[in-house]
């Protein structure tokens, strides 16, 4: 893109894909935070010192902090019953990026990736060592059970093995009616700035009843998440594991490499990724010029962007609600 090239601010933002029971106040609680996010992350974006690692920073910690998403204080626990979190950031300009896994005892894994990008020579740290880290840049350190809450240990006592866990959240052929929109997995922010800047961000507390020290897709560059400024920017939500075996965030941005669009590229991935290993789920996308992708091939996916003051949001298939917003702080 040129340098005099100017675009239209724009930010996406996903609460993670699956199946759902469509209970109107859980419902509502995940509109009501996917709006908070995108909120956040469109201020951040705009003015003088917006820029998009700014915005997908502040959206992705925004669904860190809120109680309904799996992920920051609302993760899912182990098999132990413990909390270990993945987080995930990326620039598409020069392509640096940061991600921690299986951090245990911060609020946000987010803000903890970014400081792996741009205070260290690396761009992944795991476990112990990416709590030692927390801790030389002064993050707080916060206890296990204020990051958890009662409907997660409720979920680990449903999904007794890792397995089951998959297989009901991300396979066709469940039982869908046991299933709640608490059920998701990774959140996840694409912002391009007015300058063309591209940023991506992922975070999750991985999947019910995982093992001590699974890795899941959202550190992996590629996986959970990926962005070039010359082309658009991902981030991705369903199984891990599968997600990682097609490189899905790698690979649909190849899709736009080859001229496909935001919209056809997110479709195709996530069919690609169906018919090869016939495994579900969400991606959210941004081209160069800001046009959105977003496709899930789940029951549903909450979604929102924002640009130009409005604000567009949804959860299933054919919701495309519009909101003015004046006021960024409304």
């Amino acid at each position: 893109m040129a340098a005099q090239e100017k675009v239209i601010p724009t930010i996406i933002v996903h609460g993670g894909a699956g199946n759902m029971h469509k209970h109107e106040q859980v419902l509502a609680e995940y509109l009501k935070g996917i709006k908070i996010a995108v909120k956040a992350g469109y201020q951040a974006l705009c003015g003088d010192t917006g820029s998009a690692l700014n915005a997908v920073e502040a959206a992705v910690s925004s669904m860190e902090d809120f109680h309904i998403f799996n992920t920051g204080r609302g993760s899912n626990l182990t098999v132990d019953g413990e909390i270990e979190m993945d987080g995930f950031i990326m620039e598409g300009k020069e392509f640096r990026t940061g991600a921690v896994t299986c951090v245990q005892h911060i609020t946000n894994p987010v803000q903890l990736a970014r400081m792996v990008m741009e205070k260290t020579d690396h761009i992944c740290l795991a476990g112990p060592g990416a709590n030692k880290f927390a801790k030389l840049m002064g993050v707080p350190e916060v206890s296990t059970e204020s990051l958890t809450v009662e409907k997660r240990r409720q979920m680990l006592e449903e999904f007794k093995t890792f397995l089951p866990a998959v297989k009901k959240e991300y396979k066709k052929e469940t039982n869908v009616d046991r299933l709640s929109l608490d059920d998701h997995d990774t959140v996840g922010a694409v912002a391009i700035d007015v300058d063309g800047n591209i940023a991506c961000a992922t975070s999750t507390g991985g999947i019910t009843a995982k093992l001590e020290g699974r890795v899941g897709d959202s550190p992996m560059i590629g996986c959970g998440g990926y962005c070039d400024d010359n082309y658009g920017g991902i981030s991705t939500t369903g199984h891990g594991e599968a997600i990682a075996r097609v490189t899905l965030a790698r690979n649909v941005i190849f899709y736009m490499e080859q001229g496909l669009s935001a919209q056809a590229a997110a479709e195709k991935g996530l069919h690609y990724m169906e018919n090869k290993i016939q495994s579900q789920g969400g991606v959210i996308v941004l081209d160069r010029y800001g046009e959105v992708g977003k496709y899930w091939t789940t029951e549903g996916m909450p979604w929102a962007y924002m640009r130009k003051g409005e604000l567009h949001y949804g959860l299933f298939e054919g919701d495309e609600f519009v909101e003015k917003i004046d006021d960024i702080n409304t």
